[in-house]
């Protein structure tokens, strides 16, 4: 045990080694005073008041003068001015700091580790044992997905790496040696390793980051991160393509993506294309959320190939003499980088440098198994006149036309309209988009990565639209949820029409604004690239009829208020008073006019009686959906008339029946 200077504390203070810590400490918990980390030998201690200083951070100077930041000394504060954040491993910094007067602070035992690490001081790194990535399988996951990055280059930890128990610092072997300056880089000037003091974007990435460590030339007040640094002039052979390193000092736009890079591109002399180095591995094919089909990658297209240019993601025109995905099979394209942008929502089908053995778009497209309908007969146009459904029993016919207005189909459950199928032994229909949606599909709004699988239920709730309903919907398996076909439609990638207005519309994701039809606030929506209509997917949605009790014949979906409809804009259900510029149902024969939600109420989209069957509850005999519109039973358990959607029992001779709230 060794007396010391007592660092300026009004005690004098001792040095401890790890023996000497532990008699002092019998708690076992001590934080050090200028560095709020628990502290470990070898430690300076007041024997009086139990303050403990670590010994590197009691010897730590009040200046540095640090190669990482050679424009101004960083300075020792007491304590720090603010609630300030870590220029190095992005840590809250309450305790003792290194401030610097341009902005940047470092915690005091980051300052001096990266300070070692400039001075190349590595017998002060002596005590960082060399490990594996992964320190200790005990720590949690969390732990782990931290210990895995680098503290200099946040890339995953390759095979050794400096561990620090003291500071937990995780870094690479190799960026302990990396090189303090860089000059053959094809630039000006020689490049420096500094922090980014003035969180300048890369040269070559265009992307910015204010922590870690990046090469600098301050002449050209420019930035290059560690990663992006080129290497030696290389060649690098991919497919059919040998690609040679050029260093450009003029802005380039890639062939493989169509986005501009800057200062390191790869060319390919025989093909004359050049790109960014991480497009030299762009998967040649890939299977996206964003489409039925596996989608292929190609430099150019032609223009007779496709009717429609846009990205069928963000809607944007496509410049087909740059690299874009594609299906041939329908006209699907999309940019590199819509499709690219998040990670999970693609899988790699056939990397770039994989043999063509697969090339053949049709060989990569779902299996027929996946095909909902097993077509029995076809007309002389090649259309499916004669189906079976693997949902339905019975073999179904099309039809073009329907003389009943009260039909609806049994998967979206709304109104039959164009082209369905329908079966002529029981009561049971299909529009022709409905019937030929796959048994399984992957969409681009689901966070799950496997594909949901098409069911016909007695009864879902939609994740999406939240509504109740007895039709077809995809579940998912690993969440357990349900999406219904009306959103699964509604939210599908490409044009999409609507009665209520004359144009194609559109699905933006990113779109934040109201909805022209019930003037809710949307955060994503269909939309009209030729003016400002906008309509959220529930509106999109919306049964273009309706029966209720309040007439006699069928309502129609009304999109906008003519001069004759009604002087005063009222609702003859409810009795109050409607927007005008809100869609509503109207009777073109008795004028009755009323709001959306007063027709529909709040179980639109269940079918009633026959033959969908749910069986819920103590009752012995299986109950079907049934709503009273003259006359309202008594709820056999609350005693209640039954208004509203009701369960009842599908046997003849039995009277039970029950609330559909008061069974759930």
């Amino acid at each position: 045990m060794e007396e010391s200077q007592n660092f300026g504390h009004q005690h004098p203070l001792v040095l401890l080694n790890e023996d000497q810590q532990m008699m002092s400490n019998q708690s076992g918990v001590a934080d050090c005073w200028r560095c709020g980390e628990k502290v470990s030998a070898p430690s300076f201690s007041c024997l009086e008041c139990g303050f403990y200083l670590h010994k590197q951070c009691a010897e730590a100077p009040s200046e540095i003068n640090h190669r990482f930041h050679p424009d101004h000394p960083l300075l020792l504060l007491p304590e720090s001015p603010y609630d300030c954040i870590c220029d190095f491993c992005d840590g809250e910094g309450k305790k003792v700091v290194y401030h610097c007067s341009c902005g940047l602070d470092f915690h005091i035992k980051c300052a001096l580790f990266t300070y070692n690490i400039a001075e190349k001081n590595l017998k002060e790194l002596q005590h960082v044992a060399l490990e594996y990535p992964l320190i200790s399988t005990e720590n949690n996951a969390g732990e782990l997905e931290n210990l895995t990055k680098c503290f200099v280059c946040q890339e995953p930890l390759a095979i050794y790496t400096y561990f620090s128990p003291d500071c937990g610092f995780n870094l690479h072997k190799k960026c302990v040696d990396l090189p303090l300056e860089i000059n053959e880089t094809g630039l000006k000037h020689p490049l420096a390793l500094q922090f980014n003091s003035k969180r300048l974007s890369c040269e070559v990435c265009q992307e910015t980051r204010r922590r870690k460590f990046v090469y600098c030339c301050p002449p050209c007040n420019s930035v290059v991160h560690i990663e992006c640094v080129p290497p030696p002039i290389v060649e690098v052979k991919c497919r059919q393509h040998a690609f040679t390193q050029l260093r450009r000092r003029a802005p380039f736009i890639c062939d493989a993506c169509g986005l501009q890079g800057n200062y390191l591109a790869y060319i390919c002399c025989s093909c004359n294309i050049i790109v960014h180095e991480k497009c030299i591995s762009l998967p040649r094919v890939i299977k996206s959320k964003w489409h039925d089909h596996c989608i292929f990658h190609t430099y150019f297209l032609r223009e007779e190939d496709f009717k429609s240019w846009d990205c069928l993601i963000c809607h944007y025109e496509v410049n087909v003499s740059h690299g874009s995905y594609y299906c041939s099979y329908c006209n699907f394209i999309c940019h590199v980088k819509c499709v690219m942008k998040i990670k999970g929502s693609y899988f790699i089908v056939s990397l770039e440098n994989e043999d063509e053995k697969s090339s053949d778009s049709l060989a990569l497209l779902q299996e027929k198994s996946l095909d909902p309908i097993t077509v029995i007969e076809r007309n002389d146009a090649g259309e499916a006149t004669k189906v079976k459904h693997f949902q339905h029993i019975h073999e179904l016919m099309l039809k073009d036309k329907i003389t009943e207005y009260d039909k609806c189909c049994d998967g979206c459950r709304l109104p039959i309209s164009g082209s369905f199928y329908y079966c002529s032994r029981c009561d049971f229909f299909l529009h022709k988009a409905c019937a030929e949606l796959p048994k399984m599909k992957h969409v681009w709004y689901h966070p799950c990565q496997i594909p949901l699988i098409l069911n016909s239920y007695k009864f879902l709730e939609c994740l999406i639209c939240g509504y109740l309903s007895n039709g077809f919907g995809y579940r998912c398996d690993e969440c357990v949820r349900d999406i219904c076909f009306r959103c699964v439609i509604a939210l599908s990638p490409g044009a999409l029409t609507c009665q209520g207005h004359d144009h194609p519309l559109f699905y933006y994701k990113g779109y934040r604004g109201q909805c022209s039809a019930c003037s809710n606030n949307v955060r994503g929506a269909l939309r009209c690239k030729d003016c400002n209509f906008v309509l959220c997917h529930i509106c999109f949605s919306l049964p273009t009829t309706a029966r209720h009790k309040c007439d006699k014949h069928v309502l129609a979906l009304t999109y906008h208020e003519g001069n004759n409809y009604s002087e005063c804009h009222y609702c003859d259900i409810c009795e109050e008073g409607r927007d005008p510029n809100h869609w509503f149902y109207h009777c073109a024969t008795c004028d009755t006019c009323a709001h959306i939600d007063c027709v529909l109420g709040r179980y639109p989209y269940i079918k009633l009686g026959q033959p969908m069957i749910y069986k819920k509850g103590n009752h012995r005999h299986p109950l079907a959906f049934v709503k009273k519109m003259y006359y309202y039973p008594e709820c056999v358990k609350c005693g209640e008339p039954c208004q509203d959607l009701a369960l009842e029992c599908a046997e003849s001779e039995c009277n039970y029946l029950v609330h559909w709230e008061c069974i759930i």
